[in-house]
């Protein structure tokens, strides 16, 4: 019973924040979920609040340089919603970004569900289950004013601090362009700030693969008892590593054959 509070409460105080656009002072504490499995029970909670789509999945801290960036000791799962999710080229207001930055993903979008079962997928069951391979750029977020301090059980509950996605135009199909999933690994990926490059990385920078993360993805939500649905897309988390942005600037991810995404930001 204590538990099911705790998550409630959490839930409830990170969606009113959420709500109001204002953050969440934090202080460690018993009323904070404590454990990895509590922080996804109270992200559950709050999209049971949110009552929106759920349109796709990310993972976030597949990297090093993002676990480091946000303080948490493992990749993070979270829910993108409908209205996180904004067409490619649009123009985004991110004047109440605390976190601003932006990374270049790739992205997968699912041909059949991945439901709950008993024993591990293996890449191999996971990979034929994905439908087509683009581009995606992140610009993440978190209701909590330091986010790098509620740790791994903190920002789960905080859905992974997901906040804007965008989702590239071209769709490169699996089957029809015959995509050997486990080969993006070494696909390398750009992100250019303003047309000047950012920074560079490869599919190798999440979880040794975007493939390996979407693994990681359906076993964990599959331990959690929710299936990841055909038709919705995952974004496997940044490669190259998170890069400052500011109002005024646009940001483009760009993965080659897969295509790109952008967004300009306000000034």
């Amino acid at each position: 019973m204590e538990n099911n509070t705790r998550t409630d409460n959490t839930a409830k105080r990170i969606y009113d924040h959420w709500q109001r656009g204002d953050v969440i002072h934090y202080a460690p504490s018993a009323d904070w979920p404590q454990t990895a499995e509590e922080g996804y029970a109270a992200q559950a909670a709050l999209a049971a609040l949110h009552k929106q789509p759920v349109k796709g999945w990310k993972i976030a801290a597949t990297a090093i340089a993002g676990r480091t960036h946000i303080n948490v000791d493992r990749p993070l799962a979270g829910r993108l919603f409908a209205d996180m999710c904004h067409p490619n080229h649009s123009t985004l207001d991110m004047s109440h970004n605390r976190m601003a930055v932006a990374e270049a993903e790739f992205v997968f979008v699912l041909g059949r569900d991945l439901s709950p079962q008993e024993s591990p997928y293996t890449p191999v069951e996971v990979s034929a289950a994905i439908a087509s391979v683009q581009a995606g750029l992140e610009l993440p977020d978190s209701r909590f004013e330091n986010f790098t301090q509620p740790g791994t059980a903190g920002l789960l509950a905080d859905n992974a601090c997901a906040a804007h996605f965008i989702l590239g135009d071209e769709q490169v199909d699996v089957t029809t362009e015959n995509i050997d999933t486990a080969a993006l690994a070494t696909h390398p990926t750009a992100l250019y700030i303003n047309e000047s490059l950012a920074c560079s990385g490869t599919g190798h920078d999440a979880l040794d693969g975007p493939l390996n993360a979407l693994v990681w993805l359906a076993n964990t939500l599959s331990d959690l008892g929710i299936t990841l649905a055909a038709g919705q897309f995952v974004t496997t988390g940044v490669t190259g590593k998170p890069m400052p942005i500011q109002p005024g600037d646009t940001v483009r991810a760009d993965l080659g054959r897969f295509g790109s995404a952008s967004v300009t930001l306000a000034s």
